[in-house]
């Protein structure tokens, strides 16, 4: 037999997990010190009590047989689509519960979309990148070019118009950066999508931290029903990156090389998918209820006081950074000429904390940081003290 030798091209160690090598050598050389650990996003608060509660009485109902549910709709149960229908209404923007699928998290579907498009397809990422995007296309064997992010450009890259790509990536507010688009950015990549007849994966991961006057959905902005598909996660909205459950959103009208784009996605879901398990479900619609979204807005807060905490460290200190505002990550420039994985050994050793190498995210990341806001508000306090302490 052999194996997909398309994999023999992905890099040795993926980021995350040469971060854990180094943090683990490092806890295990050095007993004593307390690591803060401000790398990879995973949340740190509790699932909101009205969540929980949720899951509960959905679990109960799993124990008799009036209620007992078996294998879900591979789309999702209605009753989720609908709550996330009415969570899109209240900013203004119109998704029929029919062009919405429930998945097990944005990652799971954006790595997995490329299911549905040819391997000879170019794809299109912006640089610094989520590995996912990069990885899952060198996974099919695709071609990638890529659309740098710099300080030049407020890391919002921009399309080239003497560049083609049939797939185009993006991320707002996006990981690694921070950075996010405004309406009249979106505009342009729409239309280029347009113009390359090419469809916009648009990650949404990070909407409800947006708190500046930026589009929640790139489905705000005129055009994009004819070009994007977007997911969208509740697992920093809600804390459900142990649950796991999120959504895509295909517009019903969306159609490439003579192919409805939602009934394919349908059709490569009922063969691989077989979709969330009833209680996370309903656990996922409590956190679209007014109780829901008010307790789930003060976990949201809370990161956003630890991310205003470590941009304020930043400027403090005179290094350049973006995010921190409508994102949960921030990203720096590593100061004193170190190179990324300098100062992530140097952040290590001198202040016990780790945040995550730029350079694990692309070219355009040499040279840069990306620390998240997902520590506990008085972790991140302390982890600014030592990093000021260890630089001044």
């Amino acid at each position: 037999m052999k194996i997909n030798r398309n994999f023999d091209n992905l890099t040795e160690s993926y980021l995350f997990a040469e971060v854990a090598r180094r943090t683990q050598a490092y806890a295990e050389a050095h007993p004593d010190k307390r690591i803060i650990k401000m790398g990879i996003g995973d949340v740190t608060l509790p699932l909101a009590p009205v969540v929980v509660e949720a899951m509960k009485k959905a679990a109960d109902e799993m124990a008799n047989k009036e209620t007992f549910k078996g294998y879900p709709e591979y789309e999702g149960y209605d009753f989720l689509r609908n709550a996330v229908s009415g969570y899109y209404a209240s900013f203004g923007v119109s998704v029929d519960p029919a062009e919405i699928f429930v998945n097990d998290g944005a990652k799971s579907d954006c790595g997995n979309i490329g299911d549905i498009f040819s391997s000879d397809c170019t794809v299109l990422v912006t640089d610094p990148v989520y590995p996912v995007y990069v990885d899952s296309n060198i996974m099919a064997g695709r071609n990638i070019v890529y659309a740098p992010s710099d300080l030049e450009n407020g890391f919002c890259a921009m399309p080239d118009k003497n560049v083609h790509a049939d797939v185009i990536y993006l991320c707002s507010p996006n990981n690694p950066t921070g950075a996010a688009y405004t309406a009249e950015q979106l505009s342009e990549w729409i239309a280029y999508a347009i113009e390359n007849d090419a469809v916009i994966l648009y990650d949404a991961a990070y909407e409800a931290f947006i708190s500046d006057d930026l589009p929640r959905s790139i489905f705000a902005v005129e055009g994009a029903r004819e070009c994007a598909i977007e997911f969208c996660s509740l697992s920093k909205t809600a804390g459900f990156t142990g649950t796991r459950c999120g959504y895509t959103v295909i517009p019903k009208e969306l159609e490439r090389d003579g192919h409805n784009i939602s009934k394919l996605w349908y059709r490569r879901q009922s063969s691989k998918f077989n979709g969330v398990s009833y209680p996370v479900q309903r656990a996922a619609e409590a956190v679209f209820s007014p109780e829901g979204q008010r307790q789930t807005r003060a976990n949201i807060e809370y990161y956003k006081r630890n991310a205003a905490v470590i941009a304020d460290t930043m400027e403090a200190l005179g290094i350049s950074y973006t995010g921190g505002r409508n994102s949960p990550y921030i990203w720096i420039t590593c100061p004193n000429g170190f190179s990324s994985w300098e100062f992530f050994d140097f952040l290590l050793e001198k202040a016990n904390v780790v945040a995550t190498p730029g350079e694990g995210f692309g070219e355009c990341g040499k040279g840069c940081m990306r620390f998240t806001s997902f520590a506990d508000y008085e972790s991140t306090i302390e982890a600014m003290k030592r990093i000021t302490a260890a630089l001044i």
